[in-house]
């Protein structure tokens, strides 16, 4: 009978317990999560323009369903999702410029991707709510 050959000891891939988990990679995640919420927040889209075109009924109802904070919370959150995820998409096409790969250029463009989304969707509610007249 052949002997077996001795087993080789390859080394272990790293695991969680030495990885550092980075500020682009949350980013990276919330980019795919706010792909999910925009997919849900665009049926919503929908559901107002049926009602739009069902009658001053329908219309009524999503509209004052919208004017409720659960309905203005969710309007807040799509918004959010809809900015956060096109920044998320131009940092993307960035790195498909061949640029923005270094460390710490890939955490500015993440830190980047979330301040200016919160900082845009607070500009747009502002400007929407009080200049616009739409938070009565």
């Amino acid at each position: 009978m052949a002997e077996r050959p001795a087993r080789v000891e390859r080394p272990l891939s790293p695991h969680l317990q030495v990885y550092r988990l980075t500020f682009s990679f949350l980013m990276s995640g919330f980019h795919r999560v706010t792909g999910i919420v925009l997919y849900v927040g665009f049926l919503l889209v929908v559901w107002w323009l049926l009602a739009a075109a069902s009658g001053p009924n329908a219309y009524a109802w999503v509209q004052w369903f919208m004017s409720t904070w659960i309905g203005r919370l969710v309007l807040l959150g799509f918004s959010w999702g809809l900015i956060h995820h096109s920044l998320g998409g131009v940092r993307h096409l960035i790195w498909d410029t061949g640029r923005g790969f270094e460390p710490n250029e890939r955490e500015w463009l993440a830190r980047s991707t979330l301040i200016g989304s919160i900082s845009l969707t607070l500009l747009a509610w502002i400007i929407g709510g009080f200049v616009m007249g739409g938070l009565r």
